[in-house]
């Protein structure tokens, strides 16, 4: 949610924003908020008037009384009553304008950083960087759940049975397999300086709105019937909202917190859930990492955030590279985001695995998350959030860049210890 302040002075800064996002439809937003905004302080102004009009006048009740003159007192208790029902009827036009206003500064999208390329979908994102040498082996690489089911270690038949498309048992040592690549996550983390933390899986309807755009929403979250609370989509969600309403000390930022957690989607709007395939699920896990920090550092932690990804694939012998998301690309609440993109064998393509991204201040001001200096002055802090590893769909690119040709798997080096020390399974 941007400052109310940029509109006032600058509004053809936040509806060329707008253009540039290709949301044309939001554009009328601003002069409505201008507008609002105006006849909200209007309210405001009148407001503080009567109240200090009221306070003058309910002095002179005593004193009129005093000198026995009680129809003058009465009069005045009139002009009171009649100030108290003006009054009334402000505040009631106040909260109106502020809930009018804040309606509509929800869905107005943050300011991208000037480093944003601009375009209008993803299809137009620009290829930064690659890491490693894509690879095609001099044999056919099969579907990923091909691979899976040679080695026993998936079953989507019966988790269609039990839950449904887009589920899936994990078996063996390809669950196994997960739950190692979670695990050295974990610690691939924890050796950078991050807190580990398990959050809550479930977060209440303010903190979801804190942390994202109403149309993320719409498409992501699983809502629990009867109650204030939604199923995350990624830890990101509770572990920004650890912050809400807090203010934190200067001298203790940054936050670099790492996190596990299950993650539930919708996937309302995407192309369909596969029968046959684990890259597009409603339930995965994911090792995540979030900073909370003051907004002169919040680019130098964007860099490093997406090169702790790129070296952890890296560390698997995962060829990836990295995608800057343009305009269009970019949820309402970002300033800059980049995806990690895998290699994928077996397409001869890149495909993603994960996503960093810098809010500005934008989670902060919806979770009045603050910053306090050492002359006691406040400001929003400035968050942002990465994918560490996120399987099943990191098996993809790990089961297709490390099979042999005689149906093997190998394990690298990083992921034997959690392995029982194999080598291969298979």
């Amino acid at each position: 949610m941007l400052d109310i302040n940029l509109l006032r002075t600058e509004p053809d800064k936040v509806k060329e924003n707008i253009k540039k996002k290709f949301q044309m439809e939001k554009l009328p937003l601003v002069d409505e908020v201008i507008e609002l905004d105006k006849k909200n302080r209007d309210a405001k102004m009148q407001g503080d008037t009567l109240r200090n009009k009221r306070k003058v006048i309910s002095k002179q009740i005593g004193a009129l009384l005093a000198k026995g003159e009680k129809e003058a007192a009465e009069k005045v208790k009139l002009e009171v009553a009649e100030i108290a029902e003006k009054l009334e009827e402000l505040e009631k036009n106040e909260e109106e304008y502020t809930q009018e206003i804040r309606k509509r500064m929800l869905v107005i999208p943050n300011i991208i950083d000037d480093s944003v390329p601009v375009g209008k979908d993803d299809s137009e994102n620009v290829e930064v960087e690659r890491f490693g040498e894509p690879f095609v082996p001099d044999f056919e690489i099969p579907y990923h759940v091909e691979i899976m089911e040679r080695l026993n270690g998936i079953d989507l038949d019966s988790a269609r049975r039990v839950s449904g498309n887009g589920f899936y048992y994990l078996m063996g040592d390809i669950a196994r397999l997960q739950s190692a690549i979670l695990s050295y996550g974990r610690d691939f983390m924890i050796d950078r300086g991050f807190t580990y933390c398990i959050p809550p899986f479930m977060i209440h309807g303010d903190v979801v709105t804190g942390v994202m755009s109403f149309a993320e929403m719409e498409n992501m979250m699983y809502k629990i019937e009867g109650e204030d609370l939604y199923l995350i989509g990624t830890s990101e969600h509770s572990m920004i909202g650890k912050f809400i309403d807090t203010i934190i000390d200067e001298n203790d930022l940054p936050k670099t917190l790492t996190s596990y957690s299950p993650c539930f989607r919708k996937e309302v709007g995407a192309h369909g859930i596969e029968e046959r395939g684990v890259y597009r699920i409603h339930q995965f896990e994911k090792q995540e990492m979030i900073v909370v920090c003051k907004p002169e550092d919040s680019m130098a932690w964007f860099e490093k955030l997406y090169m702790n990804t790129v070296d952890f694939f890296r560390s698997l012998d995962v060829p990836v590279r990295t995608l800057e998301c343009c305009s269009g690309d970019l949820a309402d609440l970002k300033v800059k985001s980049l995806d990690v993109e895998a290699w994928s064998p077996r397409q001869k393509k890149y495909f993603e695995v994960g996503s960093c991204s810098n809010l500005g201040d934008a989670q902060a001001r919806r979770l009045q998350i603050r910053v306090k200096r050492d002359d006691g002055s406040k400001y929003f802090a400035h968050t942002l959030n990465n994918t560490c590893v996120a399987p099943p769909r990191m098996l993809i690119a790990f089961l297709e860049n490390n099979l042999e040709k005689d149906g093997r798997v190998r394990i690298p080096k990083p992921l034997r210890m959690y392995m029982g020390g194999k080598e291969y399974i298979g």
